[in-house]
């Protein structure tokens, strides 16, 4: 009996210690493929890094390549992928500009109204107020005459509610700037026809018409005397308001969902121009540079794939690799990549990490700039966004390093294109008798994620060498939609050059030039 117990008893020992080696074993064999699946994790990543290297050789091939198609642009139409467009904007304010002005801002759903008080020479923005108007979906696909009677019903209340605090003399018509951010093809300073649209909107009987001749034909339908000054977009609206701010504004750069550049350039540099030439001899360019492309551009698969997939494949390149639009959407694919490859979120692939565009770049950004010690940010925003919760922090370190990479090369892209657009107007190096060139930035992007702003300058100051870099001055000025339309309403008004004393007057007849030497 007792011998029969000791068998037993032998025969549980080792099956126990059989259990224990098996289950060792499963141990083994999930720490190996766990050390398997990080290792693929980190070659995903290392090979991403390799393919957004941006090499300061590899940027100043991007700025000669952007000077270059700038050329391109410049000689005829349709001869670059940059289109180059002539504004007609050939008098920016100066800050002498006095009086009541309005802008009307329409870029998407939402409507902005502005009324801006300038005070002259020496008072500035005196007041400056503004409304925002949603446009009821139905307007959105109905005909011309109903979205911009629309637009002029909210346009007359609010002038009639600001007319206490603005006293316009009552020989003087009022004046509006009008920023339409949509497709146009300008043929004046205050004409344009509308090419089609975009963000939602379907208006087909607007298609082929003079969008300010739409509006001119709504104001009068409802009885509002205003004259429609100048039709800019918002990227010529940051150049004005920089200006007026700053006497050494000749650029301005948009850096928000999208991207686009606009600067000052010598008339005569301009072949496709076929006009009279401007008395200043100078015109400002909108380069609509987010359309930009090169072979030098470190373009990755999920670049590739991204641009397929999108509304418009094989446009708008550069703005693809800078813009706040696509910057989250580049990290998705990448940690979707990760995901189905490397096992990083665990064995199933998170479903809503397969959603296109699910990921913002404001999400992107807050868990770049994560401080805390257990990078709770990165953990918080993987849950609210995909629904990925137990991360580990090595895991939330990867992402916080595949955000650092993709702002990296967006800020360093960009600043190769700000070296492209100094080269072309020949500030990249110092200039003879001195002066400063200065860059006004708009847009959320550059507004609000503080590390690719960082970068974008550090690098911008790395390209250009000390020296000629302290000559060039980059600022925020916000809202050009806005504040920047009816200073261009102003600086191209009717009554131009009535507002001053005699000693300060600019008549329409001598324009000051556009280049900022020329101001004193």
């Amino acid at each position: 009996m007792k011998q029969g117990m000791g068998k037993v008893a032998v025969g549980a020992a080792v099956i126990g210690a059989a259990a224990v080696v098996g289950v060792a074993a499963l141990v083994v064999r999930q720490r190996m493929k766990n050390s398997s699946r990080w290792a693929r994790a980190m070659a995903i990543m290392k090979a991403f890094k390799e393919k957004c290297a941006t090499p300061e050789a590899k940027l100043r091939q991007v700025a000669d390549a952007m000077t270059v198609e700038m050329h391109a642009g410049l000689a005829s139409e349709g001869g670059s992928k940059l289109k180059m467009l002539i504004s007609y904007v050939d008098s920016l304010p100066t800050g002498n500009e006095e009086g009541a002005f309005y802008a009307l801002d329409l870029g998407g759903t939402n409507f902005r109204v502005l009324r801006v008080q300038l005070g002259g020479k020496t008072g500035g923005i005196v007041h400056q107020e503004f409304a925002e108007v949603s446009i009821p979906p139905a307007l959105m696909s109905g005909t011309s005459d109903a979205l911009f009677d629309y637009i002029v019903e909210k346009l007359a209340s609010f002038v009639a509610e600001e007319e206490h605090r603005f006293h316009q003399p009552p020989d003087r018509q009022k004046e509006l700037g009008f920023t339409f951010s949509f497709p146009v093809m300008q043929t004046s300073l205050n004409t344009g026809t509308i090419i089609g649209w975009t963000k939602g909107f379907s208006i087909s009987d607007a298609v082929g018409q003079d969008v300010v001749a739409e509006l001119t034909k709504a104001l009068k339908r409802k009885g509002v005397e205003m004259r429609v000054a100048a039709l800019v977009n918002d990227t010529i609206g940051t150049l004005a308001g920089g200006r007026y701010s700053n006497k050494d504004v000749c650029i301005a750069v948009i850096l928000g969902t999208g991207t686009n550049a606009a600067y000052v350039e010598r008339a005569q540099a301009i072949p496709k121009w076929h006009g009279p030439l401007p008395q200043n001899g100078e015109m400002v360019i909108n380069m609509e540079w987010g359309n930009f492309r090169s072979s030098h551009l470190p373009l990755t698969e999920y670049d590739q794939t991204l641009d397929v997939e999108s509304l418009n494949p094989g446009d708008q390149i550069f703005e693809k690799l800078t813009s706040g639009m696509y910057l989250g959407e580049i990290l998705r694919r990448v940690l979707l990549k990760m995901a189905q490859e490397a096992s990083l979120f665990g064995d199933t692939v998170p479903p809503k990490l397969k959603s296109p565009s699910i990921l913002r770049t404001p999400d992107m950004s807050a868990m770049h700039h994560d401080q805390s010690a257990d990078l709770r940010v990165v953990a918080s925003t993987l849950k609210d966004v995909f629904e990925i919760s137990n991360t580990s922090l090595k895991t939330r370190r990867v992402v916080v390093e595949l955000c650092n990479i993709i702002a990296t090369r967006g800020a360093r892209l960009a600043a190769a294109g700000i070296l492209g657009v100094l080269k072309k107007m020949g500030r990249d190096t110092l200039r003879e008798g001195g002066g400063k060139t200065a860059i006004a930035m708009d847009g959320g992007l550059y507004e609000h994620y503080t590390k690719y702003r960082e970068c974008l300058e550090k690098t911008l100051n790395e390209l250009l060498g000390m020296e000629t870099a302290a000559t060039i001055v980059v600022e925020h000025a916000n809202d050009g939609s806005g504040i920047g339309a009816a200073l261009l309403a102003a600086s191209n008004s009717h009554y131009r050059g009535n507002e001053t004393s005699p000693g300060d007057k600019t008549s329409s007849g001598d324009k000051p030039s556009l280049t900022p030497e020329t101001f004193t």
